[in-house]
């Protein structure tokens, strides 16, 4: 069950809410690694070495550098750093309110979840949450020693905290030179065929459907490991993609797209490819 990592309030006008932030992002989805020695599966050490002094660095000896020119830096003490640390308030404090989709997708940093603490913040959350549906809450608040600043949005029973990237730090895109060839005429009838096509394709996503197979396929073979197997699989041949013509492509797409929506209703869900599995031959004892 997931705990709250931050507890606070959640400040709107004269109206203050008791709230809890919980991660939304379940970090155990993904395989993580450390690094082993090979030859005796140890855990291996990363020492903090100074190579000019020789010798290893403790933490009390250690200062935030940053590099304004190639080689050289500017050394601050972690006390400096803490005098211009936003203090931490513990409010996400909304001063401004646009349309849900309103917010450009590229600015939004990690997402949270909102949830009121305790029984008697319960009601006048509920409230905000109604009143600000279809509605993105901006407001700011201070996560890990930094002031962020966050839109809410309703979410089911609770809110949803997307933490935003400031403007200053996307860059821009048309500063990209390979766009300059993308800036041509587009042929009109072209862009019909290819409109048709798109159009072809349920406007519905059902994002359940989609997999991360390389985390899958690692954890197959962790899985196997410590059973003392082995997953062999057969590499799969890339296969080459002809160059055709657009308009050619565009046509044949458009004639499949019924067949294709006609198999995908009358489908049943294929079942998953098997995978050979061998065992480690059984080490002899000395």
């Amino acid at each position: 069950m997931a705990r709250p990592f931050w507890k606070g309030y959640l400040k709107f006008s004269l109206v203050t809410i008791p709230v809890r932030l919980y991660p939304a992002i379940n970090a155990a989805a993904t395989v993580k690694f450390h690094q082993l020695h090979r030859e005796c599966q140890t855990r291996v050490q990363h020492r903090k070495w100074c190579p000019t002094c020789g010798r290893d660095v403790g933490a009390d000896e250690i200062v935030r550098g940053f590099e304004f020119e190639r080689g050289r830096y500017v050394a601050l003490e972690e006390k400096e750093i803490q005098r211009v640390r936003p203090e931490s308030t513990h409010t996400i404090n909304l001063t401004q309110f646009v349309p849900a989709g309103a917010i450009d997708p590229i600015l939004i940093d990690q997402p949270y979840f909102l949830a009121p603490d305790g029984k008697p913040a319960a009601e006048t959350f509920a409230v905000l949450r109604e009143a600000l549906k279809g509605t993105a809450a901006i407001g700011s608040v201070t996560l890990h020693g930094r002031e962020r600043l966050a839109a809410v949005e309703p979410r089911q029973m609770g809110f949803v905290v997307f933490t935003l990237r400031h403007e200053e730090e996307v860059r821009d895109i048309a500063k990209i030179p390979e766009l300059g060839d993308a800036a041509g005429h587009v042929p009109a009838d072209a862009l019909q065929l290819a409109k048709k096509v798109i159009g072809r394709i349920a406007p519905r996503i059902n994002f359940s459907k989609y997999h991360d197979t390389y985390e899958e396929a690692l954890r197959d073979m962790i899985d196997a490991r410590i059973a003392g197997k082995e997953i062999v699989t057969a590499p799969g041949k890339p296969r080459a993609t002809p160059v055709v013509n657009l308009m050619d492509a565009l046509r044949k797409s458009l004639a499949e797209a019924p067949r294709k929506e006609r198999a995908a209703k009358g489908s049943r869900k294929p079942a998953a490819r098997r995978t050979r599995v061998v065992r480690f031959p059984e080490r002899r004892r000395a």
